[in-house]
Order: C-alpha cells, then sequence, then structure tokens
C-alpha cells in the first residue's frame, strides 16, 4: 500500500488531500505543514511518494525537493496553485527531479481522477531512471536525410525531461510537430517557455488554427485537446474544450486519433513515459494508416504505463531508449522496413 507525505502549510489543501486519497484502500496518507515537520515524519518512516507545495514556510519547498533528491531520492509531485510564479516554480522543480505537477486539488471529479492518477503513477516511479543527458544535437545533420512532414508525441509523468531531450536534439528547420504532455493549464505555457529557451526550434503553447510548419513544435494547452486536420494551406492546429478522454485533457489518444485521419508514410507518432494507456489507441490507428511508431524503452521510461501498453497492443514499428529517438525522427525513411508495418 503506498504512503503518501503531503506536505503544504494550507490546512484546507490538507484536509482535502486527505478527503480524496484517504478513502482508497490502496493509499495510505500522512500530512505535514512544512518542511521541517515532512524531515521528522520522513525520519519515522519514509513515504512511497511525497505531493509537494512551493511555497512554505521555514523552508521553501524547491529547497525541500533538492535536499530529497540529493540525499535520498524519493518521487515527488509538485502540487501548486494556478499563479505565474508558481508555474515557473514548477518547471524548476521538475529540472530538480519532481515526476510531475498538478494543480492544487479542487472539489471537482475531474480533479480528484488526475491526482488519484499522478499519485498512484509516482508511486511506480524510478526516480533514480531519471532521463539520462548527453543526446547529441543533430543540427549538422546531411542534407540529404528526409525528416517526416509531421511528428506527434504524446507524454505524461517522466515525459517532461524526455520531451526536452528529443527537442534540444532537433535542428532549426526540424519537422512541425504537436505534442500533448499531461499537465495543468497555465503550466504547459511555462513548460513550453523552457523548452524554447533550449530546443534550437521554435517551442511554444498550440492556439487554434496554427499552422503546422517546419522549425515549429505546438504543445496541447492544459485543459484543451489538441488535434490536427487537414487545410487547404497545409496542417492545421485545433484546440477546443471537451470531456475527459482516456482519463486526461488534453489526451494523447485525441491528438494521434486526429493525425491518423489525415496520416500517411512521412508521419511518425512517438509515446513516452507515462502511467495508463493514453495514446496506444491512436497510436494502433496511425500505425495502421501509414505511420512510423516509436515507443520510449522502459530503461529509460520513469514510469513504463503508456509505452508498454502500446507495444503490448502491437502498435509500435520500433522501441528505442529516448537518446536515439530524435535521430529516429530525423532518419525515418532508413527505418520504414516492409516487414515491420502492420
Amino acid at each position: 500500500m503506498p504512503e503518501v507525505l503531503v506536505v503544504d502549510d494550507s490546512a484546507v489543501v490538507r484536509q482535502m488531500m486527505t478527503s480524496i486519497l484517504g478513502v482508497l484502500p490502496d493509499m495510505n496518507v500522512v500530512t505535514a505543514a512544512d518542511p521541517m515537520i515532512a524531515m521528522r515524519k520522513i525520519e519515522q518512516r519514509r513515504p512511497d511518494v511525497i505531493v509537494l507545495d512551493i511555497e512554505m514556510p521555514r523552508m521553501n519547498g524547491l529547497v525541500f525537493l533538492r535536499k530529497i533528491m540529493s540525499e535520498d531520492p524519493i518521487p515527488v509531485v509538485i502540487c501548486s496553485s494556478m499563479t505565474t510564479a508558481n508555474s515557473e516554480g514548477s518547471m524548476q522543480a521538475l529540472q530538480l527531479g519532481a515526476v510531475d505537477v498538478l494543480l492544487k486539488p479542487r472539489l471537482l471529479t475531474d480533479a480528484a481522477v488526475l491526482l488519484v492518477d499522478t499519485i498512484r503513477a509516482a508511486a511506480q516511479a524510478n526516480v533514480g531512471r531519471r532521463v539520462r543527458r548527453g543526446a547529441v544535437p543533430l543540427n549538422s545533420l546531411p542534407e540529404h536525410r528526409r525528416s517526416p512532414g509531421l511528428v506527434v508525441i504524446g507524454a505524461s509523468t517522466g515525459g517532461t525531461e524526455a520531451l526536452k531531450i528529443v527537442l534540444d536534439a532537433m535542428p532549426a528547420d526540424g519537422p512541425p510537430m504537436a505534442i500533448v504532455q499531461h499537465m495543468p493549464e497555465r503550466f504547459t505555457s511555462a513548460f513550453a517557455r523552457r523548452l524554447n529557451e533550449s530546443s534550437a526550434m521554435e517551442v511554444r503553447e498550440a492556439r487554434d488554427g496554427d499552422l503546422l510548419r517546419r522549425g515549429l513544435a505546438l504543445i496541447a494547452p492544459g485543459d484543451k485537446h489538441l488535434r490536427v486536420v487537414r487545410h487547404p494551406s497545409g496542417l492545421v492546429a485545433r484546440v477546443a474544450a471537451g470531456e475527459l478522454v482516456s482519463r486526461h485533457r488534453p489526451s494523447v489518444d485525441v491528438l494521434f486519433g486526429s493525425a491518423a485521419q489525415v496520416a500517411g508514410p512521412s508521419f511518425v507518432a512517438v509515446l513516452m513515459s507515462g502511467m495508463g494507456r493514453d495514446g496506444a489507441n491512436g497510436m494502433m490507428e496511425l500505425r495502421k494508416a501509414g505511420a512510423f511508431t516509436i515507443a520510449q524503452d522502459e530503461s529509460t521510461s520513469v514510469v513504463f504505463g503508456m509505452p508498454r501498453a502500446a507495444i503490448e497492443a502491437g502498435a509500435a514499428c520500433e522501441v528505442m531508449a529516448i537518446e536515439r529517438i530524435a535521430d529516429a525522427i530525423l532518419s525515418v525513411p532508413a527505418l520504414r522496413h516492409p516487414t515491420n508495418r502492420a
């Protein structure tokens, strides 16, 4: 039974977390009002997951997170309020080793589902398997190497660093990309800015009607679905609200399913680290439509749920370490073999 330590200075939030998580038969919840109290409780009994606020008295959440990751790594989920400062702090937390980011819970069914799913994913996370650095930038690729007409990518818990590795290895005129990373609203814009700072490509949050062009990677806004449709001017992004699909909004299955409607052999789909099976059905549709499909391997996934579901369904043409994925995207015609096709 996973033990969850909730560290938050708000008594209301601690009570809300306890009421959502404490009724579950497979979860035990302990709370602490600040990191100093949390450290004493960790000494008494090491939790499986820590749910951590950022702004707290006596010790900032980021300082506490850095201490945890340097001394005894434990999966940490950041649970923060929706402010610009907190969204930037959450991006720093992901860099320090947090496995996921959530908004402070509201008394809504969707929020409760996401909270429970995220904590269960974090309990499975191997924080010692943080994505390895050092992928070689591919800006010097020979000009004769063709790249795909569209790349669609899905990621969840553990996927933020995986996405950074792939995007950092892309040339400035890399193929157009549409990306779903499970993340709350407003946090996705901070995440896109973070990726844009290090990638040669332009990376930003998707807007309805955006034209998918070379050198541009679009991130689905939190709490909105991202689709790809064909338009006389080319492939266009559609951003809209909707119901949860595969327990998520944005959903990888929504993006992949829309791409399958316009896909061909110049399309590539990548499914990265995350819990559950969001994206597996859509990836199968894409493979049947002629796209080249890649699943991140277990050895480099923080949580191997989503890639595993796609592999077991026969939706992945290739399974590979995260460091190989950028190169595979940019050289996909050489990897496409008739024997690998569904």
